[in-house]
């Protein structure tokens, strides 16, 4: 669910991120109190830089969170499944493939990112903040390990919203 970045949201992004956001092409998700907490970001930068990382989460409070879990183990504990589990590794490179998909229907042809999706798929768990973007965004069901990794956060969003 895309929409456009109003002058306000990219205001929200800037105090988010402590910086003026980059190239931000649409809010892919918003918190429950109405910021962006997931943007998209094209694949190649104003500047010429490719950036393969198509969702951004912005929101500071789910990044600290997903920095949080990352450091549980969970990772590791998934890609452990990913290398014995051949329904998890396919489901997963479905996911890759629908991440690349909704890049590329930005019409721009970046041959350095061409295959690269984010968050190590479709073989590696490396980002679980790529993949919890990706799950926002996307929606439940199409990332298995984003959506698990979501779960995991607990609803972090809910039991005290920015607003």
């Amino acid at each position: 669910m895309r929409e456009q970045a109003t002058s306000q949201d990219l205001e929200a992004i800037a105090r988010q991120l402590g910086r003026t956001p980059r190239d931000v092409h649409g809010i892919s998700h918003r918190c429950p109190c109405g910021k962006p907490d997931v943007v998209e970001t094209p694949p190649r930068l104003s500047d010429g830089t490719p950036f393969p990382t198509f969702y951004y989460a912005t929101c500071p409070r789910l990044t600290a969170t997903i920095s949080t879990l990352e450091s549980s183990g969970l990772m590791a504990q998934m890609q452990e499944r990913l290398e014995v589990d051949p329904e998890l590794s396919g489901q997963y490179r479905a996911a890759h493939d629908d991440y690349q998909a909704a890049r590329a229907a930005l019409g721009m042809q970046v041959p350095e990112v061409e295959g690269i999706s984010a968050g190590g798929m479709p073989d590696r768990v490396k980002c679980l903040h790529s993949l919890v973007a990706h799950s926002l965004s996307a929606g439940s069901g199409v990332n298995p390990l984003g959506d698990e990794a979501l779960a995991a956060l607990s609803e972090w969003w809910m039991v005290n919203p920015c607003e």
